[in-house]
């Protein structure tokens, strides 16, 4: 494909994925076409240096559209194919313009990373990040303090973040985050209560209406008494154990016969 084409699908792709609503099943279709079109030029592999910066530009803003299509489609792997793309364009062409997306993708991609509990790969990242960025910039804060937070188990500040993202392309992975911290407070609830009102069981686990605990339930496999309005937790002591009564008695006489014949 020559470069002209691919100017022209890439311009496709940018009006269709900044409609409103967007086809994404469409922008899929663009993206596919253009990154076999920018291998075929040698703009995803960099085998040639290239020096022309409309195009350079131009490879770099279908990568954009590209990671933030990945979180819209909720494929994390096509996600992280995108943002690895992009790190060459982001740290060896600073020749380019200032993209707009930038630190709103790579807060993104600190925020995948946390979402996947990769702390080490986190302060990796951040150590990649320019000092005056790392401070002032709300794309890469945001995650930095979602993480202060899940270190100190402060989940509430978790939940209440879902308010204040730089991009809403951020609470995919803070809803990721959150069904952990779910998991994790019904495992604790499990080992403390027998059963908790579902009024109180919605507050502990952030939940907002009813449907959703109930589904909660469901997954966790809690017995939830509609009268009562309680769900019932699984306990390990409800389990009856079975004993094999007459193999250990017939054992414990065996061994009473071996030690009459020691003896």
């Amino acid at each position: 494909m020559a470069i002209t084409e691919v100017k022209h699908l890439a311009q496709a792709l940018n009006k269709e994925y900044n409609v409103p609503n967007p086809d994404l099943a469409k922008c899929g279709q663009y993206l596919s076409q253009l990154k076999i079109a920018l291998i075929e030029l040698q703009y995803l592999t960099h085998e040639d240096k290239h020096n022309n910066i409309e195009e350079l530009t131009l490879a770099r803003d279908v990568l954009e559209i590209g990671a933030q299509w990945s979180v819209r489609t909720q494929d994390i792997p096509s996600f992280e194919r995108y943002m690895a793309q992009l790190q060459t364009y982001y740290n060896d062409h600073s020749e380019l313009p200032a993209s707009p997306l930038k630190y709103n993708l790579i807060g993104l991609n600190l925020l995948c990373l946390l979402s996947q509990n990769r702390i080490s790969d986190f302060h990796t990242a951040l150590e990649m990040i320019e000092p005056e960025e790392f401070h002032n910039n709300p794309a890469i804060q945001h995650p930095i303090k979602l993480e202060q937070s899940l270190m100190e188990g402060s989940y509430n500040r978790v939940w209440s973040s879902r308010s204040e993202v730089p991009a809403k392309e951020y609470l995919f992975f803070i809803d990721i985050l959150m069904d952990t911290i779910r998991n994790e407070i019904a495992s604790c609830s499990e080992k403390a209560y027998t059963s908790l009102p579902l009024k109180d069981a919605g507050t502990l686990l952030f939940f907002t209406n009813m449907e959703d605990i109930l589904n909660f339930a469901k997954e966790r496999n809690w017995k939830v008494n509609p009268v009562e309005q309680k769900a019932y937790f699984h306990s390990d002591a409800d389990e009856k154990i079975n004993i094999p009564a007459d193999q250990i008695i017939q054992q414990t006489m065996f061994y009473a016969r071996d030690m009459d014949r020691i003896v």
